[in-house]
């Protein structure tokens, strides 16, 4: 006889890491699913993520890093679409070499963030795997219906948009793998910790939005291929830290292509340009973001053009990070 005292090794591991990440809707994860009612006159909005070890982070990344980036790419998605996070879902291969102070780590980062962005844990899945960690990440966001921003919705004539800075995150890449120095710190920080533009309010605002992934130059062709439309960007007008321009000029496709900023990319009518000039900034719940437009929308061959301070197309060999 099996004694019912004692729980099996995986229960007893969500129960040590993960029982206190979990709300309401999570039914203490003694149960196989989650029960949630959406709040009255909103929509769901759901997006999914995964990172591999040694494809998404470093093996050497802390702990309390990893969690807190899948956390954030998922909460860029619902960023730009308007939406406020309810909670989310962790699915995890385990490899044997990480012990419980792994864990232990990697769940008080995600519990910091859970207080920061206003969300809890309603359950997932976890399984072990003699390859490389892998984490997937299941978010549920609402908004107002009918009030969602989707890619496509751009028209000739609008402007193009970004929140913060471009470049960071590619660079702090470079910096981790001893390719570049990083005396602030700054940039590896932005890599590790990207900034989900959560309370960002572009409904109204934006005619179409997305995040910003998987390098500007492949996004922004995203959003010009949608609506069915040219883009062009200037590059002089990209955003770029303080960090990122004393790299100097050399690692400007960097930058432009290298993709984890988790910045937001949208399209504003002209109606609107004028004000969004004028403040600079966006007010979000958690502060105000800094916005600068970069671009036009057009009419012409579907696609994105990169002139330079002189007006010049720019070529680039690629536009930006491939999953596959």
């Amino acid at each position: 006889m099996v004694p019912l005292t004692d729980l099996p090794q995986e229960f007893s591991f969500i129960h040590r890491h993960f029982s206190e990440l979990a709300g309401p809707a999570a039914l203490g994860l003694k149960d196989d699913a989650a029960v949630f009612a959406p709040p009255a006159g909103k929509e769901l909005v759901i997006a999914a993520d995964a990172m591999v070890e040694n494809v998404h982070f470093l093996p050497d990344d802390p702990p309390e890093t990893i969690g807190r980036k899948l956390l954030r790419c998922n909460l860029s998605d619902l960023a730009a679409m308007g939406a406020t996070p309810e909670g989310w879902l962790l699915t995890l291969a385990r490899p044997p070499g990480l012990d419980d102070s792994w864990f232990t780590a990697f769940c008080s980062g995600l519990k910091a963030d859970q207080k920061q962005f206003g969300l809890s844990l309603m359950g997932g899945d976890t399984t072990s795997t003699q390859g490389p960690l892998v984490l997937s990440l299941t978010i549920l966001g609402s908004v107002l219906c009918g009030q969602a921003i989707r890619r496509v919705g751009a028209r000739a004539g609008d402007g193009l948009w970004v929140t913060g800075t471009i470049g960071d995150g590619a660079l702090g890449l470079r910096v981790l793998q001893g390719l570049l120095m990083d005396p602030s710190g700054h940039l590896s920080s932005r890599y590790r910790l990207p900034q989900p533009r959560i309370g960002l309010p572009l409904y109204g605002l934006a005619s179409a939005a997305m995040d910003v992934s998987d390098g500007l130059l492949q996004d922004a062709g995203h959003l010009a291929r949608e609506s069915g439309l040219a883009v062009t960007l200037n590059a002089n007008a990209v955003p770029l830290s303080d960090a990122a321009r004393a790299c100097g000029p050399n690692w400007l496709d960097v930058c432009l292509t290298g993709g984890d900023d988790y910045e937001i990319l949208f399209a504003v009518p002209p109606a609107h340009e004028s004000a969004l000039k004028q403040a600079g900034v966006l007010e979000t719940p958690h502060g105000p973001v800094p916005v600068t437009r970069i671009g036009q929308f057009h009419e012409g061959n579907v696609g994105v053009q990169v002139l330079d301070a002189e007006g010049q197309t720019m070529p680039f060999t690629k536009g930006g990070w491939s999953h596959l």
